[in-house]
C-alpha cells in the first residue's frame, strides 16, 4: 500500500487574467515510513505539491490518494476531517497560538476530535512533549520559548493526532544551523521509531542530507528522483514528469 499516490496531477492558478501552471502532469507514489525531501528553487512548485498532498489545496486535474483513498472529490469538511486524523503539519513559522501554553498548543488539534477523551488528550500531550524534550516547558507560552523549542512544540502538535504522514514546509528556515540540525535529527529519530512518513518541502541542503528519498521539482515538473544508499544518492533524471512513472514510479 502507498501512503501517498499522485496520478497525472496538474494545478493551475489565475494571476489576474493569466493562467499559471504550477504543476504539470505529476505522477508519484510514496511508501509508508519514508523520510523524503521535495526540493527545488523558489517558484518551482514544491510547496504547491506539498499542499496538495496535505489536502490544503485541490488539483485542477488528476487524482490524489492518501492511504489508498481517493481524496480528489471530497468536500472541505471531509478534507478537514482527513487532515485531523491522518496528516500532521510543521511550518516554517511554527504557527503556534501565542495565547496558549506549549501543552495547550499540542492539545489544540485534539479538541476537534470527538473520539478522543479528555484523559487520552492529556496522556498524548504529556507523551509527545516528553518525546521532543519539553516536559519542563509545558506551561510556557511561545514568546517564552526559543525558536528551536517552538519548533519542537510544533512537532509534538503534529504527532499528537498520531498521523501516518507529517508534512514539513521549510521547517529549518527560521532556525540557526546548530538548532536546525538538532530539529532534523529529532524528526529523523521519530521517523525511525514510529515509522511515520515525513515529507519535506525545502531547498535546504541540511534537510536533503538527512533525507533517504528525494524528489527534485523545477518549473512545475519532476526533474529527478533520488534514492540514498550507503550515503550516496542514486538519481534518475527525467525529460518530463510523465517519464517518472516508467523510470521509477514508487518512492519507497
Amino acid at each position: 500500500m502507498s501512503v501517498v499516490r499522485i496520478e497525472h496531477v496538474c494545478k493551475d492558478y489565475l494571476l489576474g487574467e493569466q493562467k499559471v501552471q504550477a504543476l504539470k502532469d505529476i505522477t508519484l507514489s510514496f511508501d509508508p515510513g519514508v523520510f523524503l525531501a521535495i526540493a527545488g528553487p523558489s517558484g518551482s512548485g514544491k510547496t504547491t505539491l506539498l499542499n496538495l498532498i496535505g489536502c490544503i489545496d485541490t488539483p485542477t486535474s488528476g487524482k490524489i490518494y492518501i492511504n489508498d483513498q481517493d481524496v480528489s472529490g471530497r468536500t472541505p469538511d471531509q478534507l478537514a476531517d482527513l487532515r485531523g486524523r491522518t496528516i500532521g503539519f510543521i511550518f516554517q513559522t511554527f504557527n503556534l497560538l501565542p495565547v496558549l501554553s506549549a501543552a495547550e498548543n499540542v492539545e489544540y488539534p485534539l479538541l476537534q476530535r470527538n473520539d478522543i477523551s479528555r484523559g487520552e488528550r492529556a496522556k498524548r500531550v504529556a507523551y509527545f512533549l516528553d518525546i521532543v524534550g519539553l516536559t519542563k516547558f509545558v506551561h510556557h507560552r511561545p514568546n517564552q520559548l526559543s525558536g528551536g523549542q517552538r519548533q519542537r512544540v510544533a512537532i509534538a502538535r503534529a504527532l499528537a493526532i498520531r498521523p501516518s504522514i507529517v508534512l514539513a514546509d521549510e521547517p529549518t528556515a527560521n532556525l540557526d544551523r546548530k538548532t536546525g540540525e538538532e530539529i532534523l535529527s529529532l524528526m529523523k529519530q521519530i521517523n525511525r521509531t514510529f515509522k511515520t512518513t515525513f515529507i519535506f518541502s525545502t531547498h535546504d541542503k541540511r534537510v536533503i542530507a538527512k533525507a533517504d528519498r528525494l524528489v527534485r521539482v523545477n518549473d512545475g515538473e519532476i526533474f529527478a528522483l533520488g534514492v540514498r544508499s550507503d550515503a550516496k544518492w542514486s538519481l534518475a533524471r527525467n525529460r518530463r514528469s510523465s517519464d517518472t512513472v516508467a523510470a521509477q514510479p514508487q518512492i519507497g
